[in-house]
């Protein structure tokens, strides 16, 4: 893994799967077919759509553990911080030899930077929530969410995936 490479597609994924609204019922389609897709992988995950504050879709899949919603928390934190993928947020940190605590003076109780939460960026609105993926390695999460969000919005993942 080339971390600069994926800190780049990561901004290009960013600034492409956009919504043109987000409603309750786009909650839904998004987070139904991401629990559609894990099905079908037999994939260890909870998945958690919302709008920052208010959880609009959640699902914990066979094989996911307490720990996976307090992940999704602390990644869904990290992305209503910053307004970006907390992947990216986590690429960033470590091409910067730092951390959240070194460099924001964050708690890792409650924030963590690890892949898996991607920002519900709205046209002509901004970021105003977030979908997260945890129980798979970090990259796996992120990629996960990516292909739903291209599956959702009609864009091709091939163009959009990582490397």
């Amino acid at each position: 893994m080339t971390t600069q490479s994926d800190l780049d597609r990561i901004s290009l994924q960013e600034s492409t799967l956009r919504f043109p609204r987000f409603d309750e019922a786009t909650a839904w389609a998004l987070g139904s077919r991401l629990r559609t897709l894990a099905v079908e992988r037999s994939l260890p995950v909870v998945i958690d759509v919302r709008r920052f504050g208010q959880p609009l879709f959640y699902a914990a899949l066979p094989g996911t553990t307490p720990d996976n919603p307090e992940w999704v928390r602390r990644k869904s934190n990290l992305t209503a911080r910053f307004l970006r993928s907390s992947y990216a947020i986590g690429i960033s940190l470590q091409l910067a030899g730092s951390t959240l605590t070194e460099k924001y003076g964050l708690s890792a109780t409650d924030f963590v930077s690890h892949g898996g939460c991607f920002p519900i960026h709205v046209i002509h609105a901004g970021v105003l929530g977030s979908v997260t993926v945890s129980g798979l390695p970090q990259r796996q999460d992120h990629e996960l969410v990516v292909e739903a969000l291209c599956l959702e919005l009609g864009h091709d993942y091939s163009t959009l995936r990582l490397d």
